[in-house]
């Protein structure tokens, strides 16, 4: 089997279920498989355990997520082995800045969502059911061949929610890993405690996105709720889980001075300091096409927000280059990592540390 697969756009990615497979969308009993963490209800009801929801599911119908459905009284996964969109991105696009930089990572999404934000830029995967898409079935003992193949260091299930692919990613994440290959999530966070530790020690990175700092927003915007996610955060850290931020700014939403540097108070104390941040400039979509651009000024405003309230690595993303792409000591400010766009050049950092000053800095290089 020809494992090799070409590298393309986010854009490209996340409409490639379009054209890996042309497979009719009658359902794959490989692509099907008994979910874990979830316990019989009455009258055939489950109850899934795997995300903060808490889902009841009546029989025959699916969970909010709209990938584990209750097949006369028992969970299923319909997405196992299930792919949508795969890849191969710089490791910088997902975005992790302090973690193998410069590396390529194959990169994989299926269908599915736990959360159903009005402004989502993945809708026609992240909103749609398994039977309403042509999925490609990729085993995961074919992971890292093709990962390898693909000059990839590791792999990531990201363009989707990765934490509803679970009963695959654990599974896949644990052959990568024995492959010598590093393992990621980019991910919104909503997983509850147990299943998160089930796959923490396969799991290198995480970026989870907060996607704002107040319960209205969540409840609003994302039919979600924002404590379960910051206490992921918290546990992936405590799991000695690689861990970055991404904070999209929306305009007129969640870009108040105020909320911003709340929301850095609550990185320097509960996760640290030297956790990496990611400002992203919110483009119009899905729901929310009359919302407008976010201004380069307002990215500016809370990256200096966020270096007021002692936050050492802070980045801007999807606007034009300059400095904030860049990594610098935060002891002695020389510069360690030059990014222009996803080219990456190593300049003042060796052996974990500052080549100036020796301070020791929080980035993995395998």
């Amino acid at each position: 089997m020809d494992t090799r697969i070409e590298a393309c756009s986010e854009a490209e990615a996340n409409s490639s279920h379009k054209n890996i497979n042309k497979a009719s969308r009658i359902e794959n009993p490989a692509m099907k498989k008994e979910a874990l963490f979830w316990k019989p209800m009455k009258n055939q009801t489950v109850q899934c355990f795997l995300c903060p929801h808490h889902c009841l599911i009546a029989p025959e119908k699916h969970g909010i997520c709209g990938v584990r459905k209750n097949e006369r009284g028992t969970l299923f996964s319909l997405i196992y082995q299930a792919c949508s969109s795969i890849a191969v991105d710089p490791i910088e696009k997902k975005p992790l800045y302090h973690f193998y930089p410069g590396s390529l990572v194959l990169s994989l999404g299926s269908v599915g969502c736990t959360f159903r934000c009005d402004h989502c830029q993945n809708y026609h995967i992240s909103m749609v059911h398994p039977e309403e898409q042509s999925l490609r079935e990729i085993p995961a003992a074919h992971l890292s061949k093709m990962a390898k193949e693909n000059n990839c260091r590791g792999v990531a299930w990201t363009y989707n929610e990765p934490t509803i692919w679970h009963e695959y990613t654990v599974e896949a994440a644990k052959l990568v890993k024995d492959a010598g290959l590093y393992t990621v999530y980019v991910t919104n966070g909503y997983i509850e405690e147990e299943p998160l530790k089930a796959i923490a020690p396969y799991l290198d990175a995480m970026n989870i996105d907060v996607k704002a700092f107040h319960e209205q927003f969540y409840q609003k915007i994302c039919k979600a709720k924002l404590a379960p996610v910051l206490q992921t955060c918290e546990r992936a850290k405590k799991l000695g889980v690689h861990l970055e931020l991404t904070y999209l700014v929306i305009p007129g939403y969640n870009d108040t001075t105020n909320e911003i540097r709340e929301f850095c108070q609550w990185v320097g104390e509960k996760l640290g300091a030297d956790t990496p941040v990611h400002f992203s400039r919110f483009h119009p979509d899905y729901k929310m096409t009359d919302v407008t651009a976010t201004p380069r000024s307002t990215l500016l405003t809370c990256r200096m927000t966020a270096k007021d309230a002692g936050l050492q690595f802070v980045y801007l993303g999807n606007i034009d280059h300059g400095d904030y792409d860049n990594t610098y000591c935060p002891v002695c400010k020389n510069l360690l990592i030059e990014r222009n766009g996803f080219s990456v050049t190593i300049k003042g950092f060796a052996q974990g540390t500052c080549s100036q000053c020796g301070a020791v800095i929080p980035i993995q290089m395998g």
